[in-house]
């Protein structure tokens, strides 16, 4: 049931509302929808959200094997190549004007992660070289212009000069390094080396989980730090329960990928620890409440954490079948999200989050960052996954 449901969803409600964003005029999708449904055709279209929109069709296609969505993936792969990439400098830009101009320029470590991210799916969905090509192209431009020798740097300019990384810093801080980009960097490269088993991806896999376990894992807590200065100091005091439950069974999907014992050894019970800690810490009536600043917890439900909840306890449960209660709270939580987090307006998807009270908060419904990764994700993996149970 649990799984007919997702299937159902996924094709009834979350794929025809993001085919119907289609800008068949001028490339990609549509960038904005407010909370009040009103689509705005000549909004900014946000990179990283075409390169989201490109991964999730994709996806669709390897999992449900139909031929329009290949196209679909397709529509998003030439507005990728032809209008995202920087052709004089290299890499993808921030954000586009409706018609594919420019419009912010900056060059973020977070955008080229999900632009290979994207492209490594659809040179699986469709064999399409030039896709892999132009992952290829970014991975090197990441590890040529996006590093030093503590890890991966965040913000540059159009020509990958180093600037503040105000768009992935948050709660008052201006942070070098984040956990958030360097867990997408993990997942895009986890993604290329699926497709193409090539042995330095491999050892740059190795390199961020030690990363992971060494320098972002705060052992004593039993959780991953956030932001973080140049050489890996933690900058401030917040659980991040949504990147917590993502970050475990992404760990493991890359585990899984990489097949090498020594790095399963190390880094499994840490997941194994982070995902108890969130059932134990933020799974509160029947949802996963945002994070906690300073041991003030914040409980907003935001579309986003909740389906990653959905994953991370499925897949705990999966590595661990004596713990039922993960199964159960993976199946509880899409209850939850079927009857609160799903907007049930005619042409709506999911709002982007509600209150405690269990009432929508007005946000966009589509945004640069409001996007059918995170849910769509999950419905792929619950159907991959299978467990009824």
């Amino acid at each position: 049931m649990f799984t007919s449901e997702i299937k159902e969803h996924l094709t009834k409600n979350i794929i025809p509302f993001w085919r119907g964003l289609k800008d068949e005029e001028y490339g990609g999708f549509y960038g904005y929808m407010g909370y009040a449904l009103g689509l705005d055709k000549k909004a900014v279209k946000g990179c990283i959200l075409n390169s989201r929109i490109l991964w999730f069709f994709s996806n669709a296609y390897l999992v449900l094997k139909e031929e329009e969505l290949l196209a679909d993936a397709g529509h998003a792969f030439r507005f990728l190549k032809d209008y995202c990439v920087d052709k004089e400098n290299g890499g993808v830009y921030w954000s586009l004007a409706f018609d594919g101009k420019p419009e912010d320029t900056t060059k973020h470590t977070y955008n080229q992660a999900f632009a290979i991210y994207a492209l490594s799916s659809y040179y699986d969905a469709s064999g399409d070289e030039e896709a892999l090509s132009l992952a290829w192209e970014l991975y090197e431009i990441i590890e040529s212009r996006c590093k030093d020798e503590y890890g991966y740097l965040e913000a540059f300019n159009v020509r990958f000069e180093p600037e503040d990384n105000d768009k992935l810093s948050e709660n008052g801080v201006m942070a070098e390094k984040t956990m958030n980009t360097l867990l997408h960097v993990f997942e895009a490269y986890t993604e290329l080396y699926r497709v193409t088993g090539e042995e330095k991806v491999a050892d740059k896999l190795r390199y961020m989980m030690d990363l992971i376990a060494d320098k972002v894992y705060n052992k004593e807590a039993g959780r991953q730090e956030v932001f973080f200065d140049r050489t890996w100091n933690s900058l401030i005091d917040l659980y991040s329960y949504g990147h917590d439950i993502e970050t475990a069974w992404l760990v493991d999907r890359g585990l899984e990928v990489l097949d090498d014992k020594a790095y399963t050894e190390k880094l499994s019970p840490i997941t194994r620890t982070i995902t108890e800690n969130i059932y134990k810490r933020a799974y509160i009536d029947h949802s996963l409440v945002n994070e906690a600043e300073n041991g003030v917890v914040d409980t907003t439900r935001v579309w986003w954490v909740q389906a990653e909840a959905v994953v991370g306890f499925l897949n705990g449960y999966q590595k661990e079948p004596e713990h039922r209660e993960y199964l159960e709270a993976a199946k509880d939580i899409w209850d939850y999200i079927k009857t609160c987090v799903v907007d049930k307006r005619n042409g709506s998807e999911w709002f982007w989050s509600v209150d405690r009270d269990r009432k929508p908060i007005e946000k966009p419904i589509v945004e640069p960052w409001k996007c059918p990764y995170h849910n769509g994700r999950m419905c792929f993996e619950v159907i991959k996954r299978n467990v009824e149970g």
